[in-house]
This record gives structure tokens, sequence and C-alpha cells, in this order.
């Protein structure tokens, strides 16, 4: 399994990767192996001080970077903001493998630099075992760790108001199905003790990178758990397009299209990724659209060293496993008969990075101001939307994909269409170009952005009254 998101210093790019999968060849590969680790690639420091100014963003990747209040004010938060709304009394959960030593001191370096409020408990637990030292020469324990950074910071952006509880995990790679067991047994006990209302996972793994689709199964007691405890649980979508990693070190692609688990999963909420094209005050100067960077020469210039084309774009597709659920039933034109990803999407683009703050010891990677970009930027910045929801509904949504189909249904003005762009993507793999075929955005549904994206002054009520019908 790999975590799904870009990782990047001014300057450079750090690959958190995601995962996908088709029926017959999960049933087929008895010897695939899960990896659970970020596929690093480079990664600079972009300021010891002050996070970068856009100018210097687009001086050093040719792409603008956000800001939390940028991004607060382009999800039209400020109303919610106005009337007390802020996830208020919610727990949002994010689990990653081994976490970072140094994640409080740096969210607090975080929010005095964007004048955000401290949340009102910051908690850390490691119930599925103790975590191993910390081992700053160890590139998968570093990666996990910009991870947890990403997660737990901007989680807290959009939900300043609500508590955070960050899930650490002992095990990132083993054989076969790696590190899930430790996640499931992880988040098991979360629901079991009440610890919290929304799940965030920036992982996922490719379905045909299971020893089966039997093995998959067997790993989804903490979904059904979820389901029956009222409790939200969202993963990424990935972070290669419609094609994603075929081996545990992240070397190798699918040359058709494949989807990741646990976004896959019907009891979970896939989040995709969107680009942004916003002004210094966080006004949209164009339409969101489907995140792909694939083709974009000065990009890949900037994270690859070479024009490309390098898969960099949000994952969706049709999964291999799990059939349509009745909830996606109004929209079997587009999925078939199969479970249909994502379900909605948020910011994740690479063209549009945001700032975050890390502190943990790591070999040729100092403290200081990263950008990063990926689903897993778009993962936990939907967890808050989720926590300003239970806020106020009163009490915990749980499973909100049939809501968020039926707010598509009724053209719910909360719900933000997106209808440009696609997730195709190229690469060279053992001196051959691919190029794997993705869908494209459009009116309502689509394998590229789900039901869209959410203008949250109007869908965390819309969400609210929707999800107490189902």
């Amino acid at each position: 399994m790999k975590r799904t998101s870009f990782l990047t210093a001014l300057g450079a790019i750090t690959l958190v990767s995601g995962f996908c999968t088709a029926a017959a060849t999960v049933a087929a590969t008895a010897t695939a192996a899960v990896g659970v680790q970020p596929a690093s690639i480079r990664s600079q420091l972009a300021s010891r001080t002050q996070p970068p100014t856009e100018a210097q963003c687009v001086a050093a990747f040719t792409v603008p970077c956000y800001d939390p209040p940028q991004i607060q004010t382009a999800y039209n938060e400020q109303p919610l903001f106005s009337r007390g709304v802020t996830g208020r009394g919610e727990t949002i959960v994010i689990v990653d493998s081994f976490g970072s030593p140094t994640i409080q001191s740096d969210l607090a370096t975080f929010d005095a630099q964007f004048g955000l409020p401290a949340p009102p408990s910051f908690k850390i637990i490691q119930p599925a075992g103790p975590v191993p030292p910390w081992d700053p020469n160890n590139s998968t324990m570093t990666g996990w760790a910009g991870e947890t950074t990403l997660d737990v910071e901007w989680s807290h952006t959009i939900a300043p108001g609500a508590r955070i509880l960050l899930v650490e995990t002992p095990v990132a790679e083993t054989e076969g199905v790696a590190g899930f067991p430790q996640i499931v047994e992880a988040e098991n006990y979360v629901i079991n003790h009440h610890l919290g209302q929304v799940i965030s996972q920036s992982l996922d793994a490719t379905e045909q990178t299971f020893p089966s689709a039997a093995s998959i199964q067997r790993l989804r007691s903490a979904y059904v758990n979820a389901l029956a405890h009222h409790v939200t649980v969202l993963a990424a979508s990935g972070d290669t397009g419609a094609s994603n990693y075929s081996n545990v070190a992240g070397t190798l692609l699918y040359t058709h299209p494949v989807v990741g688990w646990p976004a896959s999963d019907p009891l979970v909420t896939g989040v995709g990724g969107t680009q942004l094209s916003l002004n210094a005050s966080g006004q949209r100067t164009a339409p969101d659209q489907v995140w792909n960077d694939t083709y974009n020469t000065s990009l890949q210039e900037v994270f690859y060293g070479d024009a490309g084309p390098n898969p960099l774009a949000t994952g969706g597709g049709k999964s291999a496993v799990f059939a349509r659920p009745w909830y996606q039933n109004g929209v079997a034109n587009v999925v078939g008969g199969r479970r249909g990803v994502p379900d909605i999407a948020m910011s994740g683009a690479c063209s549009g990075l945001v700032d975050t703050y890390q502190s943990f010891p790591a070999t040729g990677s100092p403290a200081g101001w990263y950008v990063d970009c990926g689903t897993s930027e778009a993962t936990p910045m939907f967890a808050g939307i989720v926590a300003l929801t239970d806020q106020v509904a009163g009490h915990s949504v749980g499973f909100i994909n049939p809501a968020l189909y039926a707010l598509s249904a009724e053209h719910a003005p909360g719900l933000v269409d997106v209808t440009k762009g696609n997730n195709t993507v190229s690469f060279t793999q053992s001196g051959t170009l691919y190029t794997v075929k993705g869908y494209s955005a459009g009116p309502g549904y689509d394998l590229a952005s789900g039901v869209g994206t959410v203008n949250a002054a109007l869908f965390v009520p819309e969400l609210a009254r929707a999800a107490g019908r189902w």
C-alpha cells in the first residue's frame, strides 16, 4: 500500500502514491504483495522561517501555492465560521503509519503563521502496537511523517474548531497484505471506543496487488463497524490517474485502467483531486477542473527532471472487486455494473500546491516550510467538511455516500459540478510509451471528479439534512 500524496519543498517533490485493481486480475495475482510506503522522488527545503510566497512558488515550480486563508475562501467557509460552525465538538481521526515525532509542535507553528486557533484537543494513540523508534535515515518513516504533517495541518485548516486524534500504526510494509491488519485493528479500536466521527485515510493500494479479492473482503471489518456506529470513513483515490502501481517498490505501473482500495470500497467515501485557480484573496479565476499534471511539461521538468510524461493525476475509475452499490444505481450509465470511484473531489493538484510546516529529523530534509499536493491533501480537507457537517447536524452523519448521490441528483446548490478535464495518463516503461485512457469530467457524476466539489456554506447544511434520510 502506498500513501496518496506528493510532498514537496521548493525545488523538489516526494511522491506518495496510490493504488488500483481489476477483478479477474486480483484473483489471479496470488503472489502479489502490497507495500505501505511512499515512493520518494526528491525533496528540497522551501524556507526555514517563512512559507513561500506565491511568486516564489511560481519561480521554482512554474505553479502557484496556496495558504489556509485562500483555501478557506475558495470553499466559502467564512459564512460558516461567522455562525460558529468550525467543527466544534467533533473529532477528526487521522490514520497514518508511524506518524511524526514533531507533529504537535509543527501544527502549533503552522497555526501561528496563519492565525489559526489551536485545536481544542490533539491526542496521539497507537492502538495497534508501539511505533518503532524514529529513524531519520528511514525514507519510509520520514515519508509517512510528511504525510502526517499534511493530513493534520489541512484537516485542521478546514475545521479549525475540531479535535484531532492522530492514530499511528507500527507497520508500513510486509509481504502479502502490508500494514493493513494494523490499520484495521487501530480503526476498530477507534470505532469501538467512540473516539471520533470521521476517519481520514490518505492511503490506498491497487486492487490487483492484493493476494486475492477475498483478501480484501477479509480486511473490511472496520468499515462494516463504522457503518454500524455511524462513523464516516474517507480514503484518497490515488495520484497516478487511471493507472497505478503494480509492485511494492512503486517502480512499475499497470498499463490498463485500475483503481485503489479502500477508496473503492462501497462503505468508504472515495476522495479525488481537483485543480483550483485562485487569486491572492482566494477567489477563483477559473472553474475547478480535474487534477491532471501529467502533460504539464514545465511542471514535469521541475518534479521529474524531464518533460515527461509521468503520471501525475487524480485516481478514478471502476472497481474490479466490488459491484455497483445501490446508491450508484442512478449513475449506472457511467459506472456500469461496477463500483465507481471517486465519490467527491477537493483540491489536490500539483499545479496548485499547499503550504505545510515540518521539523521532524530527516536526512537531507531540514526543518522548514514545504509545499504539497495529491489526493491525500483532498482527503483530510474533506474530513474537515464532514466535521463541520456533524456540528450542524448535531450528531455524526455517518455513511454519507447515499446522501451525496441524492444531492447530486437533486442538483443541490452546494455541490459544484466539475465538467472539465480527465485522468488519462502516459508514461514510459521498459522503453515503451504507454497511455492509459482514463475518464473525462462532464455534467453530473463522472469517474474523474465524482459528484463534483463543494461550496461549504451551502453544502454543509445540505449534507446535514440529506444524511438524516438514510
